[in-house]
């Protein structure tokens, strides 16, 4: 696998991540199908005045399918870099199925944390979100073994990708490759995927809502109204949730599904938020 930060690649407690730049620290967490790569052009931006930690959550990245394949056993992951690293007034920023990683993080150690932002993801009522529920089912039928060709033909593997990309030509085939090769090619990724998308369902961040609700981290949620799988009323959702949350910082037209696109626009609305 490539890597554009492998210099700063470093593992605690089995879980794999890069750490790159000085300053608060911001830790990023990716959604399925992906890994810490889909911070690649964030942490460019940013790391020049803050460490950007990217952590490859289990089947994903450099990571291996360890845990429970659930987003329970996602977040213990980011428990086990956050509490090997001993860090503390943390900026978490989470996407896709890795914010409702981010979001259960939270709620289990708040004081741990200086602000949060969210990106578009999964909430309770929509997780996961519907424009994403054949790939659950396609899990529960158990195909996602007929999916190991895409791992080494990138064409078709982008055409997969579009979905969530408004420009898929420009994103790099071997981040694609690097997306599909943990989670699609080999017995042991096929089936811990089959295992978390199975575990999918609307009511399993129920049991975090309380405390959520509760939750006075300042919290941003940028969200970009283009995107397909997760509607602007789940953007409102969680602002009417959690009571440090500010409002929602609209990216209009803009498919934050994978924001290593739009980094620049997110990069900026961090900033904002941070300040």
């Amino acid at each position: 696998m490539t890597d554009e930060f492998a210099a700063h690649r470093r593992t605690a407690g089995g879980i794999s991540f890069t750490d790159v730049g000085e300053g608060p620290v911001t830790f990023f967490v990716h959604g399925v199908f992906t890994n810490g790569r889909l911070w690649r052009n964030c942490v460019r931006l940013l790391s020049g005045h803050r460490r950007c930690i990217s952590v490859d959550l289990p089947g994903h990245g450099h990571t291996p399918p360890v845990g429970e394949p659930s987003v329970w056993g996602l977040a213990d992951a980011v428990d086990t870099v956050i509490h090997e690293l001993d860090l503390h007034d943390i900026h978490l920023v989470g996407n896709d199925t890795g914010g409702a990683v981010a979001q259960i993080v939270l709620t289990r150690d708040p004081q741990r944390f200086a602000s949060f932002a969210l990106t578009n993801c999964d909430t309770e009522g929509n997780f996961p979100p519907p424009a994403f529920r054949p790939a659950v089912w396609a899990a529960k039928a158990g195909l996602l073994r007929v999916g190991a060709p895409l791992v080494t033909r990138t064409r078709l593997g982008k055409q997969i990708y579009r979905i969530g990309y408004q420009d898929i030509s420009a994103v790099p085939d071997d981040v694609i490759t690097d997306y599909l090769t943990p989670t699609l090619g080999s017995r042991e990724g096929v089936r811990f995927m089959t295992t978390l998308l199975s575990s999918m369902t609307p009511t399993l961040l129920a049991p975090i809502r309380p405390s959520l609700s509760s939750c006075e981290v300042p919290t941003v949620i940028v969200w970009g109204t283009g995107d397909i799988f997760f509607r602007r009323t789940w953007a409102d959702w969680l602002v009417d949730l959690i009571p440090g949350a500010g409002g929602v910082v609209e990216v209009p037209e803009a498919r934050l599904f994978f924001p290593d696109e739009r980094a620049y626009e997110l990069a900026n609305a961090l900033r904002n938020h941070w300040n």
